[in-house]
C-alpha cells in the first residue's frame, strides 16, 4: 500500500513515516524539501498519483497567517486527493479544537476538519491532546512578569510518538469515518503540569493558578483541553515522568 504523509519530516511526521515502512508499506515523507508544497498546491498530484492513504500532519512554522495557511494548505491537498483517487485521507486535529474559538490555529484546525468532513472522500479525524514536547514552550508563552500564569482547566498531555503510532494504526485500517481522541494516560490540571514540568527542569518560576489567563488568547472552559466522551478514546502509555527519563537517556 502507497501511503503519502505530509509534513512527514516533522516531529510527528517522521515518526509515521517510520512506523509505516516498518510494518512494510511504501511511504512517501512529502514536505517542501521533496517538491511537495500544500500552500502552493505544487508537487501534490504526482505525490499522490497510485496512493491508497494520505496522512495529514503538516503544521505551519509561523502563528502569522496560520489560519490561512492551515485552511489553504488542507484544501489544496484534498483536491489533488480527489483527483489521483485517494481512498483514505487522514488528518490530524487537536482536541477540543471547535471549543478554542479565540486562536487562530485551533480555529484553522476546526476549518481542516470541516474541509475534510466535505470532501466526499473516506476519511479518519485523529485528534490528540498537547504533545509533552511543547509543555516547556507552552509555559514560556504563559509567561508574565517572571511567573507563568495557567487556569485550573483539566490537562492531559500526550508522547508525540504515540500520537504518531495511533496515526499509523489509523492509516493501516479501514478509514473511521469520523474521530478517534487520543491522550496521555494521566489527567492533571495545566497549572499542576506546569508547576511539575518546570520543577523537573529545575526552572525557579513560580506558577500563579489564573483561571482567567487564555489558551493561545482564547479563554477556555475546565474540560475543553481533554476528551470528554464525544469520540472513541485511545490512551497512551506513557506519563510525563517515565517520558522525560527516556528523553534524557
Amino acid at each position: 500500500m502507497k501511503v503519502v504523509v505530509l509534513g512527514g519530516t516533522g516531529l510527528v511526521g517522521a515518526q509515521v513515516v517510520e512506523r509505516m515502512r516498518g510494518a512494510g508499506h511504501e511511504v512517501m515523507a512529502a514536505s517542501p524539501a521533496s517538491g511537495v508544497d500544500t500552500v502552493a498546491g505544487t508537487g501534490l498530484a504526482e505525490a499522490f498519483a497510485g496512493a491508497s492513504v494520505v496522512v495529514d500532519v503538516v503544521n505551519s512554522r509561523s502563528f502569522e497567517g496560520v489560519r490561512e495557511f492551515l485552511e489553504t494548505s488542507t484544501r489544496n491537498a484534498l483536491d489533488a486527493a480527489n483527483g489521483q483517487g485517494v481512498g483514505h485521507y487522514v488528518l490530524l486535529s487537536i482536541v477540543g479544537t471547535d471549543h478554542i474559538t479565540g486562536a487562530d490555529y485551533t480555529v484553522g484546525k476546526t476549518r481542516q476538519e470541516e474541509l475534510v468532513r466535505a470532501s466526499g472522500l473516506a476519511f479518519s479525524i485523529v485528534r490528540a491532546t498537547q504533545f509533552f514536547e511543547f509543555i516547556e514552550i507552552l509555559a514560556d508563552g504563559a509567561t508574565v512578569d517572571g511567573a507563568v500564569h495557567a487556569t485550573a482547566a483539566f490537562f492531559q498531555p500526550v508522547a508525540a510518538s504515540e500520537v504518531a503510532e495511533a496515526l499509523a494504526d489509523v492509516a493501516a485500517a479501514e478509514p473511521l469515518g469520523g474521530t478517534l481522541d487520543v491522550a496521555g494516560p494521566e489527567r492533571t490540571t495545566l497549572d499542576e503540569m506546569f508547576r511539575s514540568a518546570l520543577a523537573a527542569t529545575g526552572d525557579p518560576r513560580p506558577v500563579v493558578t489564573d483561571d482567567g489567563f487564555s489558551y493561545f488568547g482564547s479563554p477556555i472552559t475546565r474540560d475543553t483541553l481533554v476528551p470528554v466522551g464525544e469520540h472513541p478514546l485511545r490512551l497512551g502509555d506513557t506519563g510525563y515522568s517515565q517520558w522525560l527519563r527516556l528523553k534524557t537517556e
